[in-house]
């Protein structure tokens, strides 16, 4: 058999003296697999250009068989045509860019399960069932280890309170050993979701955050007011009891155009549908996992607004979002396009949306917004003095110390440090009067 019968074959580079591009090792088999050098495909598209080379490089020099290379390895270029009427895609078929696979043994590994358990406990280091879990910290994070890569995992039993400021919401609080997978699953999956969110998306992001959020529709505003002049409209809108509205259906689609892992998806399905969220609605407000599943749910509607409708000045903070427009009749618009996008998702718009003019102000995040000036939240500030007001009694009567008090004005002087109001500020507290219990007799 001749050598360029044998290249057919495969085989690899020649590791000796002689290795390189112009020294083929043709006496090797296909199982010889030296892969110091490199490796050359043997398959059938290849077999005759295999020969070929072998051929040119016994007849000529190098320079021959570096042209005839760069012909065979340069394939031609698609001609692609550029169209003048490009159709904006429908909003009920948006498409996200190439999914990620391969991703359950970053998921799974004992390092990342340890970087999970560090993350869950912090600010909670001394909480009991924390403390259980790292007294006996390796062979339990082995023991889930091993329920993850037999798929055996399921959810634990949540602990369920309510909260009742700013508003009355019930709270599904996983244990902690189910906030460690939570944490495991986030550190993998998170940077893979964050290259598609828009940088106009405020919520539960590092880096991000409502002060960010206020200070952006802000900017927004001025350059608004700046290009369009005074007759600008502000659209404010909000989704109608979003948490608990989204369907585990739709949302695993969404979350599949960006993975293809299977066992990935199997986990993610698993911890939407526990805690009580089984009937196929609705997300556990107390998971990590469901801040980032609620931003991939409506990762969707920034992407029509930006990119499909072309809406420069639009923000969102989890299910509230802003869009400035330059007059009412393309607020209108844009209500009535977003609002379908959103029935597309399964979803309503809160019936406050609304549109206004922008000399009334932007409610967004806590605050009240003008181009010149960020106010604080009326209700916010009333509030604080019904609070305030409460705590006083409970110092008095001795059920707080001086520490808590401190505790609430600083919680409280941080939130209006970012707007005006030193009037304020100094109206509730200065009606916040301490006074030390008496002593016994």
């Amino acid at each position: 058999m001749d050598s360029g019968q044998r290249l057919i074959n495969g085989g690899d580079w020649n590791n000796g003296a002689n290795a390189g591009l112009f020294s083929l090792n043709v006496n090797n088999s296909s199982a010889n697999a030296n892969t110091n050098i490199g490796g050359r495909l043997a398959n059938d598209k290849r077999q005759k250009v295999a020969a070929q080379v072998a051929a040119i490089q016994r007849a000529s020099f190098g320079v021959v068989v570096l042209t005839m290379m760069s012909k065979i390895n340069r394939a031609p270029r698609p001609v692609v045509e550029k169209s003048a009427n490009v159709v904006a895609p429908d909003h009920c078929k948006y498409t996200m860019p190439k999914t990620v696979g391969a991703l359950w043994g970053k998921v799974i590994e004992f390092e990342n399960l340890y970087t999970a358990f560090q993350k869950a406990r912090k600010g909670k280091r001394y909480r009991p069932d924390v403390m259980r879990f790292a007294s006996n910290l390796e062979e339990n994070l082995v023991n889930l280890q091993n329920h993850l890569i037999w798929k055996s995992w399921a959810p634990g039993v949540q602990r369920e309170f309510t909260v009742y400021e700013p508003k009355m919401r019930m709270i599904q609080a996983p244990p902690f050993i189910d906030r460690v997978v939570h944490h495991a699953l986030n550190n993998v999956v998170e940077p893979i979701f964050e290259r598609r969110f828009i940088a106009d998306s405020f919520a539960c992001r590092e880096g991000k955050g409502t002060q960010k959020a206020v200070f952006r529709v802000q900017h927004f505003l001025r350059v608004a007011r700046r290009g369009w002049g005074d007759g600008v409209y502000v659209l404010k809108a909000d989704i109608s009891k979003y948490f608990a509205s989204i369907q585990h259906d739709i949302l695993m689609a969404e979350v599949g155009r960006a993975i293809s892992d299977p066992d990935v998806l199997w986990l993610w399905r698993n911890i939407i549908g526990g805690y009580g969220h089984s009937n196929g609605f609705g997300l556990p407000v107390g998971a990590l996992s469901s801040q980032l599943s609620a931003n991939i749910m409506l990762n969707r509607l920034d992407h029509i607004a930006k990119d499909d409708m072309g809406h420069r000045f639009y923000a969102r903070y989890m299910d509230d979002f802003v869009a400035v427009l330059p007059d009412k009749p393309s607020a209108q618009a844009a209500m009535l396009a977003l609002g379908q996008a959103v029935n597309c998702m399964g979803l309503a718009l809160n019936p406050k949306t609304a549109i206004h003019p922008w000399q009334r102000g932007v409610d967004f995040c806590g605050y009240r917004i003008w181009p010149t000036h960020i106010l604080p939240r009326k209700r916010n500030i009333k509030r604080a003095r019904r609070s305030f007001g409460r705590m006083a009694q409970q110092y008095l009567d001795g059920d707080i110390d001086e520490a808590h008090v401190h505790q609430r004005v600083a919680s409280f002087l941080a939130y209006t440090k970012h707007c005006s109001s030193r009037r304020t500020v100094d109206g509730v507290l200065g009606d916040l009067v301490l006074r030390r219990p008496a002593a016994p007799t």
